[in-house]
C-alpha cells in the first residue's frame, strides 16, 4: 500500500468513526435542540492540482485524500419560530496534497504551525459561537505544533494523528481539554481498542509456552491505558482456559498455566476441597500452575536484566568513544577505569543471567513432565485385557458379517435363475445361438476374403524358404557269391534319342 493510499485509509476511518461519536454527542456534550449536519472537501483544488503535475487521471484522483470534514451545527428554539446557534463542531482532514499530487515517492511531510493555523481560521466562521474543531493529519505533526500553546478565542482545538501502533493519538496544544470533548474526536472505539490489545497478544503467543507477557509490555506496544489492556487480558484469560493471569510485584502476568480437566468444576466445595487434601487429586494440575507462576516471575526478571545489559553496554560504546577522542592522559584514565567497572558489572549481570537461565531450564522440565503425566491421566486409555477383548470381538464381527455378505450372494444368484420361466429361458437360449452363428459366419468370411490373397505368396515362400534336403545314398550290401547282382534299370535318354518319346504317334 502507498503512503497516499494510507492516508486516504486514515482519512475515511477517522470520519466515519468521528460521525458515529457525533450521533452520540448530540444533545449531551454538545448543546441543542435541533441540528444540521453537512459535509465538504477539497476536491476541486486536489483535481487542479493533479492537472497541474500532468496526472489528470479519475483513478488517482479516487485514491488520494481529498481533505474531507464533517460539520454539525446545533441550535435551540428562540421564542416561537426563531432559532439560536448554541455551537459548531467540526471534525476536519488536513493532508499535503501538494505532495500527494506530484506523487514523489519521499516520506510525506508532517503538518506545520502556519499550515495548521491557517486551517483552522478558515473553518471557523461567528467568532461569537463556540466551536470545537478537531484537525486529523493522517501524515502527523511537526513537534512546534506540539510545544507551540496553540490557542483561539471561543475555539477548542484538538489534534488528531496516528500513533504508529494502529491506534489514534488525541491531544490538544492550547488549554487542558475535557476528555470527554477529546473522546468523542477518537475514532477508534472501546471495543475496537480491546481487541487490538488482544491481537497483540495474540501476537505474543510464542513468549507465553515458555516465559510470560506484562500489562506493561502491552501498554508500551498499543499505547492504550492500562485499563483497556486489562480488559483485554481478563477477556484473553477466560476465552483460554490455559492463559493465567496473575499479579506480582506489583504488575499483572499472563502466562500459561495447566491444561482444564474435562469436565472440572470451577468452584470447588468445602468437601471437594478435604477430599483432594485425603486422596491427593489434583495435585498435578495445582503444581504446574505454580511452577508456571514462578517461571513467569522469573523470566520477567531476566527480561529486565537483558534490558540493564543493553544500557551498560550503550554506556561502555559512548564512554569508550570519549577515551578515544580525549586529548588528556588523565581523562582517559579516568575513562578506562569507568569502561573497566562497567565491565565487571556486565559480568556479574551475566552470571545471574545464567543461574536465571538454569533455573527457569529446571522449572520447564518439571512442568513438561508434569503435563505430560496430566495428560496421560486425561485420556483414560483402556487396559490390555479391554484391548485384547475387543479386538476378539471386532474379528467375530467380521467373520460374521462376511458368512453374511457370502450367503446374500448365492440366494441373489439362485433367486435370478428361479425367477425366469421356461418361455423366457427359451427364448434367451435362442438369442444366445444365433448370436454364436452370427459370430461364426463372419469368421468364416473373414478367412475365406483372406485366404485367396495370401496362399500364393505364403506357398512360394515356403519353397524358397525350404531348403532342398540331400540326397541320401543306400547303403550297398555286401555281395555274395552264390546271389547274381541285380540287372541295372533302363537308361533314361533325352527325347531326341528315344523316337518314342519324342513322336507321340509312333506308339
Amino acid at each position: 500500500m502507498s503512503r497516499a493510499e494510507q492516508a486516504f485509509q486514515r482519512e475515511t476511518s477517522f470520519l466515519s468513526g468521528v460521525q458515529m461519536n457525533f450521533e452520540v454527542a448530540k444533545g449531551k456534550a454538545f448543546r441543542g435542540k435541533f441540528w444540521r449536519a453537512s459535509q465538504h472537501d477539497e476536491e476541486d483544488r486536489l483535481r487542479a492540482l493533479l492537472a497541474r503535475h500532468g496526472r489528470p487521471d479519475r483513478a488517482a484522483l479516487k485514491a488520494l485524500p481529498c481533505n474531507r470534514r464533517v460539520v454539525l451545527r446545533g441550535f435551540e428554539r428562540r421564542f416561537i419560530f426563531g432559532k439560536r446557534a448554541t455551537g459548531v463542531a467540526i471534525a476536519s482532514v488536513l493532508s499535503p496534497l501538494e505532495h500527494f499530487a506530484a506523487d514523489n515517492a519521499g516520506e510525506a511531510p508532517p503538518i506545520g504551525l502556519a499550515e495548521l493555523t491557517d486551517h483552522v481560521r478558515r473553518l471557523a466562521g461567528d467568532a461569537k459561537t463556540p466551536h470545537v474543531i478537531g484537525v486529523c493529519s493522517p501524515t502527523g505533526f511537526a513537534r512546534e505544533v506540539h510545544n507551540s500553546g496553540l490557542d483561539f478565542p471561543n475555539i477548542t482545538l484538538v489534534l488528531i494523528e496516528p500513533d504508529g501502533t494502529g491506534g489514534w493519538k488525541v491531544s490538544s496544544p492550547g488549554a487542558a481539554v475535557d476528555a470527554r470533548v477529546l473522546a468523542i474526536f477518537d475514532p477508534e472505539s472501546s471495543r475496537q481498542k480491546v481487541d487490538r490489545a488482544k491481537r497483540v497478544v495474540e501476537e505474543a503467543s510464542a513468549d507465553l509456552l515458555t516465559g510470560s507477557l506484562s500489562l506493561e509490555q502491552v501498554v508500551e506496544r498499543t499505547g492504550l491505558p492500562e485499563a483497556v489492556v486489562k480488559t483485554a487480558l481478563e477477556e484473553v484469560v477466560k476465552a483460554d482456559p490455559e492463559l493465567k493471569l496473575a499479579k506480582k510485584d506489583g504488575t499483572f502476568l499472563l502466562y500459561r498455566g495447566a491444561a482444564a480437566m474435562p469436565g472440572e468444576k470451577n468452584s470447588v466445595s468445602m468437601i471437594d476441597r478435604i477430599r483432594q487434601m485425603f486422596s491427593r487429586e489434583g495435585d498435578d494440575k495445582q503444581k504446574i500452575n505454580l511452577l508456571s507462576e514462578r517461571r513467569a516471575a522469573l523470566t520477567q526478571r531476566r527480561d529486565r536484566l537483558y534490558d540493564d545489559i543493553a544500557k551498560l553496554e550503550k554506556k561502555e560504546d559512548e564512554l569508550m568513544e570519549q577515551g578515544r577522542a580525549a586529548n588528556s592522559a588523565l581523562t582517559q584514565r579516568r575513562i578506562a577505569a569507568q569502561v573497566a567497572q562497567l565491565r565487571k558489572d556486565i559480568l556479574r549481570v551475566n552470571t545471574s543471567l545464567g543461574m536465571l537461565n538454569q533455573q527457569i531450564n529446571i522449572i520447564s522440565t518439571d512442568i513438561h513432565n508434569l503435563t505430560l503425566i496430566q495428560q496421560g491421566q486425561i485420556a483414560k486409555l483402556p487396559d490390555s485385557q479391554e484391548l485384547t477383548e475387543h479386538a476378539v470381538a471386532a474379528e467375530e464381527m467380521l467373520e460374521t458379517l462376511k458368512a453374511d455378505a457370502d450367503l446374500v450372494a448365492s440366494l441373489e444368484a439362485g433367486m435370478s435363475e428361479a425367477v425366469m420361466s421356461d418361455e423366457e429361458q427359451d427364448i434367451l437360449k435362442e438369442f444366445q445361438e444365433a448370436s454364436s452363428s452370427r459370430a461364426g459366419s463372419r469368421a468364416g468370411e473373414r478367412k475365406e476374403s483372406a485366404a485367396p490373397a495370401d496362399a500364393a505368396p505364403r506357398a512360394a515362400q515356403r519353397e524358397e524358404v525350404k531348403p532342398a534336403a540331400p540326397r541320401k545314398e543306400p547303403a550297398t550290401p555286401q555281395r555274395s557269391a552264390a546271389v547274381p547282382p541285380p540287372e541295372p534299370p533302363p537308361m533314361m535318354t533325352r527325347p531326341e534319342a528315344n523316337p518314342k518319346l519324342r513322336d507321340p504317334e509312333a506308339t
